[in-house]
């Protein structure tokens, strides 16, 4: 028979492990899905990153009424399947409160609506196609669309660097460099911008030889560039490899600082558009900055920095609402809160702006937020004024 001491002792380290499991089953669990392996992961380690220093800053800070917040993280390797399986795993299975993710257009098309019809809200802070939102009112976005951003971008670029005429490249197997493709030709229109030649290519390819050589048998001013870093980097080098010595004007998929390891070289004369650029040096942006290079040893990009806020954008909401314990009211709570946020952080001023579905029915939510305009010059993003 045990001692009294022992019982005494074990009554002790089991009532302690019950607290410690109940301090654990209060955690506020968000589900991330992203891109952690595969092409894209170059996108979604950086929105991992992104999501885990803004959660550690908040649960310092005492997290949300005493709870911590919980990542619950899968990877969906850029793959709509993946991204399908994850949602379902996240939402079912893992019962979290709420879905960031997933990386790619492509990927959130096919798995946001999973999250639609299970009433959660699903959030993307890297989706900036045509249509995204139109999926349901649980879709939300801070990832400013492209259609906001391209005809800013084109305007900047041609005004600064006396682009009379242009060649157009994208990839035409995915949502978002379509996408790309379709703003960039409505601004071209509306700017009067002739296109000299207009080529395609598909995600995987890595030799873009015998469409740069047509582009330049074309004579253009610069080209107008719809593509992810893995395709849209080798395409750089290549023009440069053939003497093809333009500007390059990029959708969201190439505003990255990662394009100056990839591109090396090749990767002055870049123009991007984004709410957020590493030289902008307000107090929010620099404290970032800061906190993410100790942190991951390497600066941030647009799409940490997206996920950073986004983050901080969810926690706001989250202490306006008594989160009750009953999953479906949590979760029907959470959407109703989320729409009315502001927030000024790294990306800037913050607000969203209701969209619409096909028949202009109310529906998600996307960004409200003015570009910035930068180029690349010698290893870094220069803003243009």
């Amino acid at each position: 028979m045990p001692s009294t001491r022992r019982v005494f002792t074990l009554a002790l380290l089991a009532g302690a492990l019950g607290l410690a499991g109940a301090a654990r089953a209060a955690d506020i669990r968000i589900g991330v899905a992203e891109a952690l392996t595969g092409g894209a992961a170059q996108y979604g380690q950086s929105i991992r990153n992104g999501f885990q220093l803004a959660a550690d800053e908040i649960n310092a800070a005492g997290g949300v009424d005493g709870r911590k917040i919980a990542l619950v993280v899968e990877d969906e390797q850029g793959k709509k399947e993946e991204a399908i399986n994850a949602f379902k795993k996240l939402i079912f299975q893992d019962k979290v409160l709420m879905l960031f993710g997933p990386t790619l257009s492509n990927s959130a098309q096919a798995a946001d609506p999973v999250a639609q019809a299970a009433g959660v809200v699903v959030f993307g802070t890297s989706n900036t196609a045509d249509g995204i939102t139109s999926i349901g009112d649980h879709v939300f976005r801070n990832s400013v669309t492209e259609a906001d951003v391209l005809p800013v971008t084109l305007k900047t670029a041609v005004a600064h660097a006396h682009i009379k005429n242009v060649a157009v490249l994208y990839g035409n197997d995915d949502v978002f460099t379509k996408s790309g493709y379709d703003n960039f030709k409505h601004a071209l229109e509306a700017l009067k911008i002739p296109v000299t030649t207009t080529e395609t290519f598909a995600k995987g390819d890595v030799d873009f030889k015998a469409q740069l050589t047509k582009i330049k048998a074309s004579h253009p001013d610069a080209i107008v560039l719809s593509a992810l870093l893995a395709e849209g980097a080798p395409i750089m080098v290549q023009a440069r490899q053939l003497g093809l010595n333009v500007p390059f004007i990029g959708g969201n998929g190439m505003n990255s600082v990662k394009v100056f390891d990839l591109a090396k070289g090749a990767s002055d004369d870049l123009w991007v558009g984004s709410p957020w650029s590493i030289e902008n040096r307000t107090p929010a942006n620099t404290r970032f900055i800061a906190a993410y290079t100790q942190a991951y040893k390497s600066p941030p990009d647009q799409f940490a920095a997206q996920a950073y806020d986004a983050m901080h954008i969810v926690a706001a909401a989250l202490k306006t609402v008594k989160l009750g314990g009953d999953l479906a009211q949590d979760r029907a709570a959470l959407r109703n809160a989320l729409p009315a946020i502001k927030w000024d952080g790294a990306t800037g001023p913050f607000a969203f702006r209701r969209a619409t579905d096909k028949a202009g029915r109310p529906a998600g939510y996307d960004a409200d937020q003015t570009p910035i305009v930068s180029v690349t010059k010698a290893g870094h993003y220069e803003i243009v004024k």
